[in-house]
């Protein structure tokens, strides 16, 4: 494999969602090329863990489609197949708009003023040009209209596409004016939800993923290549 600077990988202690991020980042931004080995010595000794937790990333990886493994060989890195992304991409944008409708009909007075405070707040978080704080509070600003939706088998179904997508959205904040513009189409979401307009709501939660999609397109071809 090929050697991977310090700075590009988290220190000791690293947890196995820690991993998982880090390697998912390097393989859909490119650092990590279609076809590169991942044995498990070398990741053990760059992260400072055991082989268990390497084990576990490599695991999450492989369900993600972003690494394969042939019996008693190494893993690798796989070409991000842009077709799959794509259906990826379009269950997520039909999955939240029935989120964002539903919350609009369900979500509660706490669960309401939560979601508009948070997102104002979110507002500094662009201005400073926090990428890596904003796509943390990314997860929980979807995570609160899953929630909203009052569905426990559409959360599951959701959650499950998110975390197969994952890689790819966080990749979009790393395109110039992708910060901004992503606080501008949560407004669009919050200000339906809060006038209870389900289908408005689901209209912008719909428009969110699809231009999200295109975003990260940019990254699944490099990772491609």
């Amino acid at each position: 494999m090929r050697q991977i600077k310090r700075k590009e990988i988290v220190r000791a202690g690293t947890t196995v969602e820690q991993m998982v991020r880090a390697v998912a980042d390097m393989i859909v931004t490119g650092a990590l090329l279609p076809g590169e080995k991942l044995d498990e010595i070398t990741l053990a000794s760059r992260f400072e863990v055991s082989r268990t937790p390497v084990r576990e990333a490599l695991r999450e990886l492989g369900a993600m489609g972003l690494i394969g493994r042939e019996p008693n060989r190494s893993a690798f890195v796989t070409s991000v197949d842009g077709a799959y992304l794509h259906s990826m991409f379009e269950a997520m944008a039909e999955l939240e708009a029935i989120c964002a409708r539903l919350s609009a009909e369900r979500m509660t007075v706490d669960e309401r003023r939560t979601l508009e405070l948070e997102h104002r707040a979110s507002a500094r978080l662009v201005r400073a040009g926090a990428g890596e704080d904003y796509a943390t509070y990314n997860v929980e600003f979807h995570n609160q209209l899953y929630r909203g939706a009052h569905n426990e088998h559409i959360f599951e179904l959701v959650t499950h596409t998110r975390a197969r997508l994952a890689p790819f959205r966080r990749a979009q904040f790393r395109l110039p004016g992708r910060l901004a513009k992503s606080f501008d189409e949560h407004d669009i979401i919050v200000t339906a939800i809060m006038r209870a307009d389900g289908a408005a709501a689901a209209q912008a939660a719909y428009s969110h993923v699809e231009i999200v999609s295109d975003a990260s397109i940019v990254f699944a071809k490099a990772a491609g290549k």
